[in-house]
């Protein structure tokens, strides 16, 4: 588990928590509307994800 931890916290994985941190506090003192923070947030974290969906699909291809 710890392993797995250290593995993902890496700067995508950083920049992807920090933007949806400030993304949602910027939500809750209704700088930002819910519509942008949903469409900034849903396109984040599907590149976050589908990053890391291929870097797993090419992993398993090597092996």
């Amino acid at each position: 588990m710890k392993v797995k931890l250290l593995k993902m916290m890496n700067v995508k994985s950083i920049v992807t928590l920090v933007l949806t941190l400030v993304f949602a506090y910027l939500s809750i003192i209704q700088v930002v509307q819910e519509q942008q923070f949903m469409t900034v947030f849903t396109v984040v974290i599907s590149f976050y994800y589908g990053t890391q969906s291929i870097k797993r699909a090419n992993a398993s291809d090597e092996q």
